[in-house]
């Protein structure tokens, strides 16, 4: 699957799920271990673990299984890489404390 398929996957089954504040960062200028960064919020532990499970299902139902899953215990924070797209769901402190998505754009402004 493309990245851009996967992208575009990734950010519908966000969106099924009601995760807020879906930021697409691209990072293909930046590094070379995915295309894509997708930042999402949930808001709870239990929200952040169902947003990642639906990504999940809909990316392997699409044949596309994940490399890897990271964080569901806590469900502070799940880490979902798809390869192409890595994609980061938080809930609001977690994702207020490490701007994640201040660190990536910081980078494209450093290379422009």
């Amino acid at each position: 699957m493309r990245s851009k398929q996967l992208l575009a996957l990734a950010e519908h089954a966000l969106a099924d799920l009601k995760a807020r504040d879906i930021k697409v960062l691209d990072v293909r200028q930046l590094t070379t271990i995915a295309d894509y960064m997708i930042v999402a919020s949930g808001t709870s532990d239990r929200h952040v673990k169902s947003i990642a499970d639906r990504l999940v299902q809909r990316a392997s139902e699409a044949g596309c299984e994940p490399l890897g899953v990271e964080g569901t215990g806590s469900g502070e924070w799940v880490l979902v890489d798809l390869a192409d797209v890595i994609v980061h769901i938080m809930q609001p402190k977690a994702r207020e404390f490490y701007k994640l998505e201040n660190l990536w754009d910081m980078g494209a402004a450093a290379t422009a």
